[in-house]
């Protein structure tokens, strides 16, 4: 796994437990962590993707 790919999925794991840890205390500030999330989820299969993209044209 690249690099950036695999920062991204810390980065999605830590803003998951985040948004966890925020609405079970009772704040809508989670909803910012669940779009982090998001984002950051996207992030990692884009970078897993090309990366898996680029080592397939450089074999084939």
């Amino acid at each position: 796994m690249p690099r950036l790919a695999l920062y991204a999925l810390i980065v999605c794991l830590l803003a998951t437990t985040a948004a966890v840890v925020s609405f079970s205390r009772g704040s809508w500030l989670g909803v910012v962590w669940v779009l982090m999330a998001g984002l950051s989820s996207n992030m990692t299969w884009y970078y897993a993707r090309k990366a898996k993209q680029q080592r397939r044209s450089a074999t084939g």
